[in-house]
């Protein structure tokens, strides 16, 4: 079968979107399955996409086809694209469209439509309630940008792919025709089989020391509950002096409040802005952190949170981020978006080394047991040819 997965962008600095994308398609390419993935062309971001997904097994075989960006025009009208996508979707067996908001996908539902192939779509979190109500402004585009467009090409859609059964359930109020389908994200685990040596990351940043340290690893953006996360650190301190805060990730907006929120708390000397880390850097922090943290507002299904546990590394994770397995294995601690409910769960787990690492343990198990790239690529293969059989007795 030939699958076509649509994204606007593949720069693993968009957030976990991309990152799906191009292990979703390695697995798939490792049945046997000719993938492809069509994007827009980021320059500036090959680096970064090396570094992301050069080690996934299978991406090798994923060919990539970018589109010249373009300007306005492109970006409202996607004629480019459309070109593009003219030639690569007929004969597909399936096309996977990644997000909502943006005009290449709608090109991209409207030529598997014209090429009869059934095509499937993954909100990425995007439908969520918040997602959708951040701001009046937003909300109001969103609604428009949907009455006009969008909600046809959802309801066109062979399935909407949910990420965790919250999501399915959050879509039910925009009552979109198409049917839903549950998978989750996963993780290589052949990618988590030779970690890097612990103190590997400590050696690179020698002012951390050899103090314990909590790791948040995502986009620096204010749904991300990193607020939420310096009030708690602040609280935490007072119990653990010692305890440091690695904050890891791509500047989305929202560095210059977060620095002035660790301002606030006196806290600058203990907080450590270490920007964006991909590959054996990022495994390296994941190695040599005592907890990992996302006091996230939304999520739609966290790559950061899985492969924290496949590096055996207790989280403490919002219930916004709709990861009940967590608390259902003792893989960590599910709380409320509040500050002194983050800080209670540190503690909790900086007070016991022995439950540190019998949660890590559980974790690992979690994910290598539920959450594996090749599992999740077979059933997304056999949701496409349902879709298709269903769209031809159609």
């Amino acid at each position: 079968m030939k699958v076509v997965h649509v994204i606007r962008s593949m720069d693993p600095a968009a957030g976990g979107p991309p990152v799906v994308a191009a292990r979703l398609g390695a697995a798939q390419a490792l049945m046997g399955h000719e993938v492809v993935i069509v994007a827009y062309d980021e320059p500036g971001a090959t680096d970064r996409m090396t570094k992301s997904y050069a080690g996934a097994p299978g991406f090798d075989r994923v060919r990539m086809v970018s589109i010249p960006r373009g300007g306005r025009a492109e970006r409202l009208l996607a004629r480019g694209a459309r070109r593009v996508l003219k030639h690569e979707v007929p004969g597909a067996g399936a096309v996977h469209l990644h997000g909502v908001w943006d005009p290449i996908l709608l090109a991209a539902a409207s030529a598997a439509r014209q090429g009869g192939v059934p095509y499937a779509l993954t909100p990425h979190g995007m439908l969520d309630p918040w997602s959708l109500g951040q701001t009046l402004s937003k909300q109001i585009k969103k609604r428009a940008a949907l009455a006009l467009a969008y909600r046809a090409m959802l309801n066109r859609a062979g399935f909407i792919h949910a990420l965790n059964a919250d999501e399915a359930r959050l879509l039910e109020p925009l009552r979109l025709r198409a049917p839903r389908q549950v998978f989750p994200n996963g993780i290589f685990i052949e990618e988590f089989a030779s970690l890097p040596a612990p103190g590997s990351f400590r050696q690179a940043r020698p002012e951390l020391g050899n103090d314990p340290f909590v790791l948040f690893l995502s986009r620096l953006h204010f749904k991300k509950g990193l607020d939420y996360l310096v009030e708690a650190f602040a609280l935490l301190r007072t119990r653990h002096p010692r305890v440091r805060l690695v904050i890891a990730g791509p500047d989305d907006g929202y560095r210059a409040t977060l620095e002035s929120l660790i301002a606030r708390q006196n806290a600058a000397d203990r907080v450590h802005l270490v920007g964006p880390l991909y590959g054996p850097e990022k495994l390296s922090a994941l190695v040599d952190a005592s907890v990992f943290c996302l006091p996230s507002r939304q999520e739609g299904f966290s790559m950061a949170i899985t492969e924290a546990m496949a590096c055996r590394l207790p989280v403490v994770v919002s219930d916004q981020c709709h990861f009940p397995e967590v608390a259902e294995v003792g893989a960590g601690r599910v709380v409320r978006c509040d500050p002194k409910g983050v800080a209670a769960a540190l503690e909790e787990v900086f007070s016991d080394e022995t439950a540190r690492r019998r949660m890590g343990e559980a974790g690992r198990r979690l994910v290598e047991e539920r959450f594996t790239w090749a599992r999740i690529a077979a059933g997304m293969v056999e949701a496409y040819q349902r879709a298709g059989s269903s769209s031809a007795s159609g």
